[in-house]
């Protein structure tokens, strides 16, 4: 028993450390893509939906300054400021999900910070279990112990989904408004932003009361959102 404990725990430790490595070569090297791209493809395929990956890297400097701050007053505003999680942000979240469930809604919110979810989608899966959320803390730390800000939102704006089937700055703006990403408005970069937190669903209809309403919203908060130097 206690042979199989210590090879239990080698083993975890071996994943950390390839994982850790990983965060290395990615502070660096640009992803060709990310485990929920690879997810993503694979249940369209079993879907049998002629539905393919869009995602092509776009430097930070090629991508419009208006979708970074757009992307932070949605999903991060403390992003500059904290360490990689915010503990009151999740408890908030927590007692928020928990109020809808009790009132038979579907809206869920998120606590996750923009390196919690930049771990989830370059490592991770989709799955909600308690063992993939410990996993993303740690992951997590690994990357803002190695990461600049800087390099973390540029991984995120090219690996985040904007769509079924779309990933990242460059493939949103071409997907949507026919641009490129440097050259996305403030107007557009809310609207983006907006459909973030499910985009499968509210990336089908950006005209939508939601995603209007919510575009506005992000609109007003980007002129206090700060960017990394």
């Amino acid at each position: 028993m206690v042979d199989l404990v210590a090879l239990l725990i080698a083993v975890i430790l071996l994943y950390q450390i390839y994982l850790f490595a990983w965060v290395l070569w990615y502070s660096v090297f640009n992803p060709g893509g990310s485990a929920y791209m690879r997810e993503q493809a694979s249940r369209l395929a079993a879907l049998d939906r002629p539905v393919s990956i869009q995602y092509e890297w776009t430097p930070y400097e090629a991508i419009s300054p208006a979708l970074k701050k757009a992307v932070i007053a949605a999903e991060d505003a403390r992003f500059t400021e904290h360490s990689g999680v915010e503990w009151e942000a999740i408890r908030k979240a927590w007692r928020y999900n928990e109020r809808q469930e009790q009132a038979g809604r579907n809206r869920r919110r998120g606590g996750s910070t923009l390196t919690q979810q930049l771990a989830k989608n370059l490592f991770l899966s989709a799955d909600r279990t308690y063992i993939r959320k410990g996993q993303e803390l740690v992951i997590t730390y690994m990357i803002e112990a190695i990461m600049s800000k800087r390099r973390i939102l540029e991984l995120y704006l090219n690996v985040v989904e904007y769509g079924n089937g779309i990933f990242g700055a460059q493939a949103a703006a071409r997907h949507y408004f026919n641009v490129d990403a440097a050259r996305l408005s403030t107007f557009q970069a809310a609207r983006l932003a907006a459909i973030l937190p499910n985009p499968r669903v509210y990336g089908k209809n950006l005209q939508s009361r939601y995603v209007q309403s919510r575009g506005r919203t992000i609109s007003a908060r980007m002129r206090s959102a700060i960017l990394p130097e």
